[in-house]
């Protein structure tokens, strides 16, 4: 008797431990909020390839812009970007299931059905990245991503839409063009996305067009894909099989610097399985108008179980800016490690390379 009430005794203090850890955690937890309630917010989504290849990883990305779509009153959001690689494979029809799952046709119709829970809700721009050309990765220059991401799909992107530049084929194309946006403060942005490792002529185009007369008020944030590597350093070149692309360090060369409004510059692209610091990166210098640059990559594809793991643990980044109309607090955050309070107390990254704070010169 006395050591089934010792066991007896043992087992409920185990179950209350169990119980005082999950409230622990689940108390510890705060969802994302505003510092200031009349900030505004920029969402800022990885590469989604790896969520959209196998069928299995799916939800998660729906999770994801259903998230954002919930959070768009509470977080104020104005933008949503995303950093390109919408897929991973863009014409491949028949997948070996290691690298996929389901051919390039089921992956554009994902990644398109993701994106439809913010049409009509929120302005969104997703630029494309090498997996969305070619084959596999951009063994040729024509990419699915206009016809599963028409203009007309968002009217609110649409509404926001300046400047279109042109494909490789020479038609106007979304894969290069320019969205004016207003803050809530008032100050003039001009969103710019260009094509994976853009060609000479689109980097003309593009520092053309934001040297025009009616953007020299404007802020400009350039989208791109391929621009950083983890060492924060521009990268110089890539081994892919075109030979007419631009890379990091061109970029910055050709369009950047020479720029005098160009203050922000979002990328992706780079990974390393189960390694954050692999897929992160920043760095700052100074334009040709004397103006500070900031420049960020971040993407999530390999976490989570690396290149064919999870799709990237749901991480999304959101920017606050500030009333001032010159701070800018960076967050990183899972929703789907936020979903379940067993997993919430993993559902923020808050080291210094994933939660700090920059500035936008006036």
């Amino acid at each position: 008797m006395k050591d089934y009430r010792f066991n007896r005794f043992v087992l409920l203090c185990f179950v209350c431990f169990l119980f005082v850890g999950s409230y622990a955690q689940e108390a510890q937890y705060t969802p994302p909020q505003l510092s200031d309630p009349e900030s505004w917010s920029l969402v800022l989504m990885p590469d989604p390839q790896t969520y959209v290849k196998f069928e299995r990883n799916q939800g998660a990305l729906e999770l994801m812009t259903g998230w954002i779509s919930e959070q768009i009153e509470p977080l104020n959001i104005g933008m949503v970007l995303c950093t390109g690689d919408l897929v991973e494979h863009n014409d491949w029809l028949n997948p070996n299931g290691t690298q996929a799952n389901q051919p390039g046709k089921k992956q554009w119709e994902a990644v398109a059905r993701a994106f439809n829970r913010l049409d009509g809700r929120v302005p969104y721009i997703a630029a494309t990245g090498n997996h969305d050309y070619g084959v596999k990765s951009i063994e040729y220059r024509r990419t699915n991503y206009n016809h599963y991401f028409p203009v007309d799909k968002n009217p609110l992107s649409q509404k926001l839409l300046r400047d279109v530049g042109i494909d490789n084929d020479g038609y106007p194309s979304l894969t290069n063009a320019t969205y004016e946006f207003t803050t809530p403060h008032g100050r003039k942005l001009l969103f710019m996305v260009i094509e994976f490792a853009p060609r000479d002529t689109v980097l003309r185009w593009a520092l053309q067009t934001v040297n025009q007369e009616k953007y020299a008020e404007h802020t400009v944030i350039l989208l791109t894909h391929s621009y950083l590597n983890s060492n924060s350093e521009h990268i110089v070149k890539e081994g892919y099989p075109i030979t007419d692309g631009n890379y990091g360090a061109a970029i910055w060369e050709k369009l950047v610097k020479p720029s005098k409004n160009i203050q922000l510059v979002f990328s992706g692209h780079i990974g390393k399985p189960d390694d954050v610091l692999g897929h992160i990166g920043f760095r700052t210098d100074t334009n040709a108008g004397g103006k500070h640059v900031q420049q960020m990559v971040f993407n999530a594809q390999a976490l989570g179980g690396g290149w064919h793991g999870n799709g990237g643990d749901g991480w999304l980044r959101y920017l606050e800016f500030m009333p001032d109309g010159k701070t800018v607090k960076v967050k990183t955050f899972s929703p789907l490690f936020a979903i379940s309070p067993t997993t919430q107390h993993l559902a923020w990254r808050t080291a210094a390379y994933d939660e700090f704070s920059f500035e936008l010169d006036k």
